[in-house]
C-alpha cells in the first residue's frame, strides 16, 4: 500500500482574544487555543482513517485543514508526496478535484434556492469538466449512483430527506471523480436507520471507485464499521492510533478506554470498566504535561510536568508515559 495522505506535524492556532479596544480598556491579555497541536497521520491510499474524541477536540479542524479551508499555522500536508501549502493557486485548484469534503448537516450544506441538478452540476461548471448535455447526462449518472431518480435533479433539497439530501452531497462531492474524501460527521444529523444506508452506500463506492477515506465521528458504533484504522484525538493531539480490530480488543491510551467503556455492549458485560472522570479541560487553559492527566487514573507526577510524545507499543501508536512505564 502507498500513502496518498501525509500530516506532518500539523498545527492551528486562533485568535480568540476580545476586540482590541475592549484588550486596551480593561487590559485583557491576547487569548489563543491550540485547536490542532502537533497531529501527524498516514492514509493509505483506497483505505479510511476515523477521528474520534470528545467535541471540541480538533476533529473537524483537522478536515478542514486537509481540504485547505483552513489555512495551518505549523506543519504540512502532502498529497501524493507533494505539499499542498507550496502550490500556486492553479495546482490548487486542480488539487481540490481530487479531494472533496461531505459536511456534517445536509440540512446547511446545500443550497435552498438551487435545484438539485444545479447543485450536483457546480463542480462540474467550476472545473471546466462538464456543460450543457453533457453536464445533464453526467448529473443524472451521478444521481443514479447514489441511489436517486435522474428526475430528482429538477426538484429542491427541501422535497428531499436527511438521508436523501445527503446522497445528493455525496453525488456533488463524487462530480470530480476525487481520490479523497474527507468526511465530516456525515451521518450524525440522520436517523439510526438511514445513517446504515448512508454508511453502507459510502463502502461500496469507495470498494467501486478505490476512494481514500477521512471518516470525523464522535460515534465509535459507525466507526467500527466503516473504518480500517482509528486515530484518537484529545485536546488537539492524536493519543493513539491503532487499526480498528486492534483499537477495539486492545486499547492502550487510558482515554480511548474510557470511550469505549462508555459504549453500552452486552458483550462486556461483567468485565471492568473505566469511570468517566472529570470535564474536558478548558481549552484556552490546557493542563501542563500530559493534557488528560487530570481525568486519568494513572496518572503520576511525570505525566503532570512533561507532555508524552506518541511512540510505537507492540504495532499501535500511544502517546503515554503510563503505557511505556508498564503502569497500565
Amino acid at each position: 500500500m502507498t500513502a496518498l495522505v501525509q500530516v506532518q506535524d500539523l498545527a492551528k492556532t486562533f485568535d480568540v482574544s476580545a476586540p482590541w479596544l475592549n484588550r486596551v480598556l480593561e487590559r485583557q491579555p491576547r487569548r489563543f487555543v491550540h485547536a490542532v497541536d502537533g497531529v501527524s497521520f498516514t492514509i493509505e491510499r483506497g483505505r479510511t482513517l476515523a477521528l474520534v474524541g470528545e467535541s471540541g477536540c480538533g476533529k473537524s479542524t483537522v478536515a478542514r485543514l486537509l481540504v485547505g479551508l483552513y489555512a495551518p499555522t505549523a506543519g504540512q500536508v502532502l498529497f501524493e508526496g507533494q505539499a499542498v501549502g507550496q502550490r500556486s493557486a492553479a495546482e490548487l485548484r486542480s488539487l481540490r478535484r481530487h479531494m472533496q469534503m461531505i459536511f456534517q448537516d445536509p440540512y446547511a450544506s446545500l443550497n435552498p434556492r438551487w435545484k438539485v441538478a444545479d447543485i450536483v452540476a457546480e463542480p462540474l461548471r467550476e472545473h471546466g469538466l462538464a456543460q450543457g448535455a453533457a453536464s445533464r447526462e453526467r448529473v443524472a449518472e451521478l444521481l443514479g449512483q447514489v441511489g436517486m431518480a435522474g428526475a430528482d435533479g429538477a426538484k429542491f433539497p427541501h422535497q428531499f430527506s436527511g438521508g436523501q439530501r445527503q446522497r445528493i452531497s455525496i453525488a456533488r462531492a463524487l462530480a470530480t471523480q476525487p481520490e479523497f474524501l474527507v468526511c465530516d460527521e456525515p451521518t450524525s444529523a440522520l436517523d439510526v436507520s438511514v445513517q446504515a444506508q448512508v454508511l453502507n452506500l459510502m463502502k461500496d463506492l469507495q470498494k467501486s471507485r478505490g476512494l481514500t477515506y477521512l471518516f470525523i465521528s464522535h460515534n465509535l458504533a459507525v466507526v467500527r464499521h466503516v473504518a480500517d484504522e482509528v486515530g484518537v484525538m484529545y485536546l488537539g493531539r492524536l493519543v493513539e492510533i491503532a487499526p480498528k480490530a486492534e483499537l477495539f480488543a486492545r486499547p492502550r491510551h487510558p482515554y480511548t478506554r474510557m470511550l469505549l467503556d462508555a459504549i453500552p455492549d452486552i458483550r462486556m458485560a461483567g468485565r471492568a470498566r473505566t469511570p468517566v472522570q472529570g470535564e474536558v479541560p478548558n481549552p484556552l487553559n490546557p493542563p501542563s504535561g500530559c493534557s488528560f492527566h487530570p481525568r486519568c487514573p494513572h496518572a503520576n507526577e511525570r505525566c503532570k510536568a512533561e507532555r508524552p510524545a506518541l511512540a510505537l507499543f507492540q504495532g499501535v501508536q500511544v502517546a503515554c508515559h503510563a503505557v511505556g512505564e508498564g503502569r497500565v
